[in-house]
């Protein structure tokens, strides 16, 4: 195992602080950023008199497919947190189902067996979109193929529609060509493949940091019970409920549940095998859960109501099965895993298709291993950040003694109704850390820019990026009065891309005899999902003792996987030679 050297420049008196801009990226286009438009005075100072470069926070700069995919937050703090780019689930899916790996691979293999076996359904169960931050519509299509080929007859898709890493309201646009490639499968009457169940992405399903199990019971109960409201297919169910709830976006769009001949057509029950398609972790960790923990107690999971059978259709056993109870009070007996495992430590799901990338050697553990302390902290939303991800996909610490995980808990209501979130309140928690000076190295992760970015409501974002610049403007004088140094980031940009442009001439896109806002005649069309922006450096060193400048990379396109070894060195180490060059060099003194 690699350890750290000392350089010959001694890190600075005070704690050297990371700090995380969750969201807050360098805007393309005036209208629409709301990082622009926000008063900021201390971001503006920053960007004055601070050291202060761009860095790349997506694309290959973070190890997925193309420069055409956007950041985000757990790729973000994966190459933050690192030093290196690895490649990320995407890109490792992409390549496993090329290649054939991924059907030739145990799990597959042993998922497709059971429902040849149990004259079964398989079932997935996903984020429906192609917006590849946490799943891809055309992993999807390729394991269905897949499957016809193996000889499964019976396929289910429960689809969580997104609206936040895609056009806010395009779901039909993925719903209707999805429909004509389902009908494709079963045009020689040899399969029944259909869509099953569904809704909002915000609304069933894909909880994250156990913040709102109510989110994951919802899932449960449209998915597994087929307990909910009833249609004919995905398409009227989601322009039902669009007129039932004008304005509505996808990512809030209420559960509905297929039925075919006035039965649901997919509940999940004995003997089916279930494939969660997501490839990112945070939000997949609680459904897996939900299906694969024997003492789980966050909601009842038993198949389907007690002493309600009928709202979940029918749920008769596989005729191999029927010598068991079909009806019990635990979850259904199915064979469930992931894309990928979406914890490793914890080993959630205990079976996945594609294996997640092995980190070692993050910032974290080579600072542990020279036993320095350090604080991580942040609220619930982005906690899993500043720890899971930032360490390599690890949980837990790798040094108790010398680290300290601060988890504020997050507000339960739309982030638009309190776009301060717990800005302050971690802010307070770091001053103090400043004051002890018994952290060498802090990073801490304000959600803010991000979290009430997704909402794609203007103002509310505005005022986040306020929160953010306020609460930044304490840390500064904190650090100055403990002489330390502050390294401003971010883990890609949200905020900075609040409206949809047009591609080809960057105008606004905007919905016809609506209010006016920022400038733009008619109501702007919200965008709600990450940007493909760079993300600003500032670098503050107050008392000037570290004798900072600019590296020449710094100019030349430097991804956020070199803030690793710009704070390693910040803190009076050389970075390994295998991390990404730092965005800073040091004079000896």
């Amino acid at each position: 195992m690699d350890t750290l050297q000392k350089s010959s420049r001694p890190g600075p008196k005070g704690p050297v602080v990371l700090t995380i801009m969750d969201g807050v990226g360098i805007g393309k286009y005036v209208q629409g950023d709301a990082v622009r438009s926000a008063l900021k005075p201390h971001l503006d100072w920053l960007k004055a008199n601070a050291l202060a470069c761009q860095l790349k926070a997506h694309g290959k700069a973070v190890g997925l497919p193309s420069d055409a995919d956007m950041g985000n937050s757990e790729v973000g703090h994966n190459a933050i947190g690192c030093g290196r780019v690895f490649d990320q689930g995407a890109m490792l899916v992409n390549a496993a189902i090329a290649s054939g790996a991924m059907f030739r691979g145990e799990v597959w293999t042993k998922l497709i067996r059971n429902c040849r076996e149990h004259n079964s359904t398989l079932h997935f169960i996903g984020l429906f979109s192609d917006g590849n931050v946490h799943s891809h519509l055309d992993h999807l299509k390729a394991m269905l193929g897949q499957a016809k080929k193996e000889g499964v007859r019976k396929a289910r898709i429960h689809i969580l529609l997104d609206g936040r890493d895609v056009g806010e309201t395009s779901a039909l646009d993925y719903v209707d060509p999805f429909e004509k490639f389902l009908a494709g499968l079963n045009a020689d009457k040899s399969v029944d493949y259909c869509i099953a169940s569904g809704g909002g992405r915000m609304t069933i399903t894909m909880d994250r940091y156990n913040a709102n199990w109510d989110m994951v019971k919802r899932g449960w109960d449209t998915h597994v019970r087929a307990s909910g409201p009833q249609f004919k297919s995905a398409h009227e169910a989601i322009e039902a409920h669009r007129q039932a709830k004008p304005g509505v976006i996808d990512q809030d769009l209420p559960p509905f549940v297929i039925v075919r001949d006035g039965k649901p057509v997919g509940p999940i029950v004995d003997g089916d095998s279930v494939i969660f398609f997501n490839f990112r972790g945070d939000r997949a960790i609680e459904i897996s859960r939900a299906f694969e923990d024997d003492d789980f107690n966050k909601f009842d999971h038993s198949p389907r109501p007690t002493g309600n059978p009928a709202a979940a259709g029918s749920t008769a056993c596989p005729q191999s099965l029927r010598s068991r109870r079909c009806r019990r009070a635990g979850r259904p007996k199915v064979e469930y895993a992931g894309m990928m495992q979406y914890d490793g430590d914890l080993k959630i799901p205990k079976q996945y298709l594609v294996t997640p990338p092995a980190i070692n050697r993050t910032m974290g553990e080579l600072l542990s291993q020279a036993g320095i302390r350090q604080l991580a902290i942040s609220e619930t939303q982005k906690f899993g950040h500043v720890t899971y991800f930032f360490n390599g996909n690890r949980s837990g610490k790798f040094d108790e003694k010398l680290e300290e995980y601060v988890e504020i808990p997050s507000d339960r209501l739309p982030f638009e109704q309190r776009p301060w979130m717990k800005a302050a309140e971690i802010t307070d928690y770091v001053m103090g850390a400043i004051r002890e000076n018994k952290f060498p190295f802090i990073r801490l992760n304000y959600p803010n820019g991000d979290m009430v970015g997704h909402t794609g409501v203007y103002q509310a974002t505005q005022i986040g990026v306020e929160t953010v610049d306020l609460c930044l403007g304490r840390l500064m004088a904190a650090v100055k009065g403990a002489h330390g140094i502050l390294v401003v980031s971010a883990d890609h940009g949200n905020a900075d891309d609040m409206f949809e442009h047009d591609e080809k001439t960057g105008k606004v896109k905007t919905d016809p005899a609506c209010p006016a806002l920022s400038g733009v005649t008619g109501k702007p069309r919200a965008k709600t999902s990450h940007s493909l922006n760079s993300v600003p450096c500032y670098i503050y060193d107050p008392a000037g003792t570290a004798g900072l400048t600019l590296s020449a990379a710094s100019s030349k396109g430097l991804g956020i996987s070199s803030l690793a070894a710009t704070c390693l060195m910040l803190l009076g180490f050389v970075p390994p030679q295998d991390y990404d060059k730092s965005i800073i060099e040091m004079d000896n003194g």
